[in-house]
């Protein structure tokens, strides 16, 4: 095989790689998540449906009720926004979570800027 052949398959790989990085995990469902911050845990429930790299669904806690969520999953990491509930109101809160197995997360949630607080997430089955 000639060096540009080879080089050409390689860089198809590589490409055909880099795609599919960003789809490893499809974490549409239930999850459970557990929010530890300096004024207790929350345990907020997170609905999310997948389509190929983009992430959206619902987030549903006592303290915020229910909101919308959008995101995206590359690799290993989940990265989502939790919307206010409507024209200025409360704060755009952003997730990113490692996701350690098919069934469980962990990460930090910003409050814009304003601190934040570290959580995990595990998959209702």
């Amino acid at each position: 095989m000639s060096r540009r052949i080879l080089a050409a398959a390689l860089l198809v790989a590589a490409f055909a790689t880099a795609a599919t990085a960003s789809i490893l995990h499809d974490l549409t469902g239930r999850w459970q998540l557990a929010v530890v911050t300096d004024n207790g845990t929350g345990y907020p429930v997170l609905e999310l449906k997948q389509e190929g790299d983009k992430v959206t669904g619902t987030y549903t806690s006592n303290a915020m009720g229910s909101r919308t969520i959008s995101g995206t999953v590359y690799g290993d990491t989940l990265s989502f926004v939790l919307s206010p509930s409507g024209a200025g109101e409360g704060m755009v809160l952003t997730y990113t979570a490692r996701i350690v197995t098919a069934d469980s997360l962990n990460g930090y949630v910003d409050f814009a800027g304003q601190g934040g607080a570290r959580f995990t997430g595990t998959r209702q089955r």
